[in-house]
């Protein structure tokens, strides 16, 4: 069973139509008991990276997703929920992550040409790096195959956690993992047979 953390973030509806296309159960609780007793944890999120943070830490759910990395069981963000895995951000201010990944969450603008829109929305093929060739998260796809993101800030200076990237007028993360952290910038419950592949692979670690 999946847990998916409910803290009053995230598009929860479609995330549970996708697990359940692949035959998997979910059950979306903000009850560290019930979260820890999951198989595997999905932390989504969409929106401000201050505001989600504080409330996950106003829930006392920072210290569940920890204590659930810590244990060594399979856990994947998605999009914010991803950037909230890293050291720190830059959203509208300096805010903490939850420092599972090294790297800290920086503005696209800075990084991509003048004339390109901003929130980066669409379909981009995915360019892994060795580390992401090898990861289980991607054993069901091949490299350029195509997801859908909605962001406006990256994760910078991942290191080796990076497993993908995509192009948006820069090589922008599109993944990060490490052992059994993993990190999606992209929406995969939005992104096909693509995304459900990903999660089906996500759901057999």
């Amino acid at each position: 069973m999946t847990g998916i953390v409910y803290y009053g973030v995230g598009n929860l509806f479609s995330l549970r139509s996708s697990f359940a296309a692949i035959g998997e159960e979910t059950a979306v609780s903000s009850d560290p008991a019930a979260l820890a007793r999951a198989d595997r944890l999905v932390l989504p999120g969409v929106g401000a990276f201050g505001d989600a943070a504080d409330k996950l830490r106003g829930a006392g759910l920072d210290r569940t997703v920890l204590d659930f990395a810590a244990a060594g069981k399979p856990l994947l963000s998605i999009c914010l929920g991803m950037q909230l895995l890293f050291e720190s951000s830059s959203e509208y201010g300096h805010h903490s992550g939850l420092g599972l990944l090294p790297g800290h969450v920086e503005p696209i603008r800075d990084v991509i040409p003048a004339d390109y829109k901003i929130p980066h929305i669409g379909w981009n093929g995915l360019v892994f790096t060795e580390a992401g060739r090898q990861s289980p998260l991607f054993r069901y796809i091949r490299e350029g195959d195509f997801v859908y993101f909605v962001h406006s800030f990256y994760a910078a200076d991942c290191g080796d956690a990076t497993l993908a990237a995509a192009e948006y007028g820069a090589m922008l993360t599109a993944a990060a993992g490490r052992d059994n952290v993993f990190g999606c910038q992209f929406h995969p419950e939005k992104s096909g047979r693509v995304g459900l592949a990903i999660l089906k692979g996500f759901c057999e670690l």
